[in-house]
């Protein structure tokens, strides 16, 4: 059973083929709420399609996953609204070109536009704008991002960002959902190993706190309930040996994004 936060995970059999062949295949695992769960393998292998298929954001093609009570690929929409991704290349990236201050008030009118409750909207517009306030601070808090050490406080351009802050934003707008599910993809691209550790120090705090956390890395943490996929034939990627952006974009098209 789910605890209030988190989401049980289990998957059996599962995969997902398209026009190219299996981005992914022969998945099973089972993972209690509030796990951290890293999904492992090179890049290619299918990483970024998997956790996207367990957000519900794609549409598997074999076996099933049950995530949070719902059955996978039938209840797509209800897996949907009650997990949240953090950064996903070519789905859920931040913008260079706007502020940290930016993203942050852009988030909150989503959430006032599309995640209140239609009692909430009969509450003042002064208690709304509070009680989004603190729901931003609280996920700020959660990610460890304090706005006031960026070079220009939350004015700062995400362009200007290193790459732990950038992460710790993504996952600061996914957490304002309070989702029972978080997944993050590439957690540990392009990261020190100072870095890196902070990243999963980060992500188990979570997982610690509730929050059930899906992870795609190249190399999972020792204490991670690790699941590991395998490269396909004629896997692209891009000088960096990231998948690119298009390939994520094909791979989304072939399944039916729901």
């Amino acid at each position: 059973m789910d605890s209030p936060h988190g989401a049980a995970l289990s998957a059996e059999d599962f995969g997902l083929e398209g026009p190219r062949g299996w981005a992914f295949q022969g998945v099973g695992f089972r993972a209690a709420p509030g796990s951290l769960v890293a999904v492992e393998g090179p890049s290619g292998s299918g990483r970024t399609c998997l956790l996207l298929a367990l957000t519900g954001r794609m549409r598997s093609t074999s076996g099933h996953a049950e995530v949070g009570g719902e059955r996978l690929p039938g209840r797509l929409a209800a897996v949907r609204r009650f997990s949240a991704l953090g950064p996903v290349p070519g789905v859920s990236e931040l913008d260079p070109s706007l502020t940290v201050a930016e993203h942050l008030r852009e988030r909150a009118l989503l959430q006032r536009r599309f995640g209140t409750s239609p009692r909430a909207l009969l509450r003042s517009r002064a208690t709304r704008a509070a009680a989004a306030k603190a729901r931003v601070d609280t996920a700020l808090e959660a990610a460890g991002l304090d706005l006031a050490a960026l070079p220009k406080a939350e004015r700062t351009s995400v362009r200007d960002l290193e790459r732990l802050e950038a992460l710790r934003l993504s996952v600061a707008l996914a957490l304002t959902s309070r989702p029972r599910l978080l997944a993050v993809d590439d957690t540990d691209l392009k990261l020190s190993p100072a870095d890196r550790a902070q990243a999963w120090e980060l992500l188990r705090a979570l997982a610690d706190g509730g929050t059930t956390v899906l992870a795609v890395c190249s190399e999972a943490p020792e204490d991670a309930l690790t699941v590991r996929t395998r490269p396909s034939a004629g896997a692209r990627t891009d000088a960096d040996g990231t998948t690119t952006e298009k390939e994520t974009a094909d791979a989304i098209a072939e399944a039916g994004r729901a």
